[in-house]
């Protein structure tokens, strides 16, 4: 049986609870990461990512001070999973984007019914096709070594222990909304461009030809169209969101 001499008992509970206070905000995070922290993904294998991001993090965080008693454990506790909770939901919307940029697309080109009922969440094709192809593209740029930096630096941000103003969390989590709606809908843009072309030349020939059927003839066009958009304009969307993505885990607070 091999027993630790009692002076280094000390320090081996420093270091466990340093562990614990920087497993607390990693765990909350991890559980929100984009294609780490899905819905697919076990319980376990997300346990086993915020554990593994927690060793490779702890070394480069700074201490979380003595052990502190349990009003100020408490109040750690609840610090660092909000903080945790607050870049989660952050990078959780640059998904929620994808997603919604997918079901706009697919609603203006009546695509949306179209295995619809595939994903763990009720979204359509495209939003499926969409977050899908963003989180492989995340994945094979490095998004692991991005967000392990990522978490190093908001311990910069708010040291252990330190909790967001009420208002300016509250100012930069609708600006983070705004931002993730705002960009859905840029992303979607050419498939409303061309749904509203389709449906102004669809008005022009139902004047011009009131007995002709438009609305059979112009379904194969808007659906070509729709498919011919996605295929073509896919990297470029992709493109787009990886930048925003990666921009906002080296500035979170948007700040110079």
């Amino acid at each position: 049986m091999i027993t630790l001499p009692p002076e280094l008992l000390p320090y081996l509970g420093q270091n466990l609870w340093h562990l614990f206070a920087v497993f607390l905000r990693v765990s909350a995070l991890v559980s929100l990461l984009p294609a780490f922290g899905e819905r697919s993904i076990p319980v376990r294998v997300k346990f086993g990512l915020a554990a593994a991001f927690t060793l490779i993090i702890a070394p480069a965080v700074p201490a979380a001070g003595p052990l502190p008693g349990f009003p100020g454990m408490v109040g750690l506790i609840g610090s660092e999973i909000l903080v945790g909770l607050a870049f989660g939901i952050a990078l959780r919307l640059f998904v929620l984007a994808l997603q919604t940029a997918g079901s706009i697309a697919a609603q203006a080109t009546s695509l949306s019914q179209i295995l619809g009922g595939a994903a763990v969440e009720p979204v359509p094709a495209m939003g499926y096709f969409l977050t899908l192809s963003g989180l492989a593209l995340a994945a094979l740029l490095g998004l692991h070594i991005h967000a392990a930096q990522f978490m190093v630096h908001s311990y910069m941000l708010f040291p252990p222990g330190t909790v967001p103003a009420a208002p300016d969390l509250s100012q930069w989590g609708v600006t983070q909304i705004t931002r993730s709606f705002g960009m859905a809908f840029a992303l979607a843009t050419p498939f409303v461009i061309a749904s509203l072309i389709y449906n102004l030349a669809l008005g022009v020939i139902n004047r011009a030809m009131p007995q002709l059927m438009v609305a059979f003839v112009g379904a194969p066009a808007i659906t070509f169209a729709g498919l011919f958009l996605l295929f073509a304009g896919t990297p470029l969307i992709l493109s787009v969101w990886s930048d925003a993505l990666f921009s906002f885990l080296q500035n979170p607070l948007g700040g110079p």
